[in-house]
């Protein structure tokens, strides 16, 4: 079997374990899913064809550029959501330069969607948050924001920053990172919405 032969199947095995078995288990947004499956599908295709051709190094270049000016704009995305992107991308490329012995295309690929599953993990970061809050007092000394925000929260406040103090509405918006307590009340607790 010749290494395209072999990546191509690793691909979109992998890409379903990626998707359908890390993502949507976790996050539940079909409308991503669909958009992570077909920009590996994309992705393959024309690096697979661009491989085979003997294309010039300007192709390729021109192709990552075009790439690059795609914007995830569909709705606000996160963090992870965006490396889910990543990630998509990187495996079709793999599967369609699929370098080396026909071996590695399919090594990488499984490498790269077990490390996903595993830094994604909800048990790895179960208790830390990140969340934008808005307090209902005005709070011009900063020092006095943290000890509000642990008191709110019922949580051990890591880091924050004031994103803006309204004195005359008396309110103080805060972007805080934070670690839930162990013994917080079970309405404080995170929510199991994760199914691995």
């Amino acid at each position: 079997m010749s290494g395209l032969g072999l990546a191509i199947p690793a691909d979109l095995l992998a890409i379903g374990l990626l998707a359908y078995g890390t993502y949507f288990r976790r996050y539940h947004r079909r409308d991503l899913l669909l958009a992570y499956v077909a920009l590996n599908a994309g992705v393959l295709a024309v690096t697979a064809m661009l491989a085979g051709s003997g294309a010039g190094v300007g192709l390729g270049l021109g192709l990552f550029g075009i790439l690059s000016i795609i914007r995830l704009r569909s709705d606000s995305i996160t963090q992870e959501e965006v490396a889910y992107y990543f990630i998509s991308l990187a495996l079709g490329l793999v599967n369609g330069l699929h370098p080396g012995p026909f071996w590695v295309a399919p090594a990488l690929s499984f490498l790269l969607v077990a490390l996903m599953y595993v830094v994604d993990h909800p048990r790895l970061t179960l208790r830390s948050r990140r969340q934008r809050v808005v307090l209902d007092q005005a709070y011009p000394d900063v020092r006095d924001v943290g000890p509000a925000l642990g008191r709110l929260l019922r949580a051990d406040v890591r880091y924050f920053v004031v994103l803006d103090l309204d004195l005359v509405t008396d309110t103080t918006v805060v972007d805080v990172r934070y670690r839930i307590l162990p013994d917080a009340p079970a309405a404080v607790r995170p929510f199991q919405r994760y199914a691995s």
